[in-house]
C-alpha cells in the first residue's frame, strides 16, 4: 500500500509489476490512468499545472488509500499523482488495485478515484490553447459520484 505524489511520469505496467511482484494470492489487478484532456467543454486545452500541499496532500491520499483498505480485502494498492506542468495527453494519476476477486478490485479503484478527485488537496489550472488560463472548479458531478460511498 502507498502513495505518491511526483512530477514525473509513471510506467503503468513497471509500476503493477513492482507493486505485486510475484505474489500468487491475487486473482483481480485494476488499473485506472487519468490523462490530460485535449479539450474541455469546447475549449482547446495545451496545458493542466496542478498544484499541491506537500506533506497534507500525502497524508489525505493515505487517509483514502487505508479506508479503501478498510472497505474492501485489497493485497495491495497504489496511488501515484503526478503535479507540475502536463500538457494535453500526459498521465495525471494512476489507480492500482489487487484483491483476490474482481469486485473488490473494481470497487476499491472507483472508491479510490472518486475521493481523489473530491477530497484529496490538488489545484488544477488550465491554459488553453489561445493561451487564456484559469483556475479549475470543482464538479457537482464529482461530488455525486463520490456520494455512492457514503
Amino acid at each position: 500500500m502507498s502513495v505518491r505524489v511526483q512530477t514525473e511520469d509513471f510506467d503503468v505496467a513497471a509500476e503493477t509489476e513492482k507493486l505485486l511482484g510475484g505474489r500468487t494470492d491475487v486473482g483481480a489487478i485494476v488499473t485506472f490512468t487519468g490523462r490530460v484532456r485535449g479539450s474541455d467543454e469546447g475549449r482547446e486545452i495545451a496545458a493542466l499545472t496542478l498544484e499541491h500541499y506537500p506533506d497534507m496532500t500525502e497524508a489525505e491520499m493515505a487517509r483514502i488509500e487505508a479506508e479503501a483498505q478498510a472497505r474492501w480485502s485489497l493485497q495491495a494498492s497504489l496511488v501515484v499523482h503526478r503535479v507540475g506542468e502536463l500538457r494535453a495527453g500526459d498521465n495525471i494519476v494512476l489507480v492500482i488495485t489487487a484483491a483476490a476477486h474482481r469486485e473488490a478490485a473494481f470497487e476499491a479503484a472507483g472508491f479510490l478515484m472518486d475521493y481523489l478527485k473530491t477530497r484529496a488537496p490538488f489545484w488544477k489550472k488550465e491554459t488553453t490553447s489561445a493561451g487564456e488560463s484559469g483556475w479549475v472548479d470543482a464538479r457537482e458531478q464529482d461530488d455525486t459520484a463520490a456520494k455512492r460511498w457514503s
